[in-house]
């Protein structure tokens, strides 16, 4: 699994076919968010207010265009009847693991924002 200090950040070439998806303020973490996006897994705690941290794994199919579709499986607690997958395109996808590379910087917590939970559960409204 993807211990985030150890991540080796994507070659130019692939950061600029993926930049055009990004503002100005993610770009500078667009490529370890890439290299981690290469691993295809990673471990986390999902934070849960006034609660224990419930801790997961997410592995995902690896493609190589932000626009092919990538589909995201996470498991908490080691609990298979605790697992949920969610389709996205990769630039998507992408977008939350720059998300949870910035949240990790901030607070020193791997875990993916509200915004991938709710596409996770099928609660995103667009």
């Amino acid at each position: 699994m993807a211990v985030l200090e150890n991540i080796q950040p994507a070659g130019k070439g692939e950061v600029m076919i993926y930049a055009p998806y990004y503002p100005k303020n993610k770009q500078k973490t667009l490529p370890k968010a890439l290299g981690l996006y290469q691993i295809g897994a990673i471990e986390g705690e999902r934070i849960i207010e006034g609660g224990e941290p419930i801790p997961f794994v997410a592995s995902w199919y690896v493609s190589k265009l932000p626009s092919e579709m990538t589909s995201c499986r996470l498991q908490f607690d080691a609990q298979a009847d605790l697992s949920y997958s969610v389709t996205l395109p990769n630039n998507q996808f992408v977008d939350y693991l720059i998300d949870l590379l910035m949240g990790f910087a901030r607070d020193g917590v791997i875990d993916f924002p509200k915004d991938f939970y709710r596409e996770l559960l099928g609660l995103r409204k667009d």
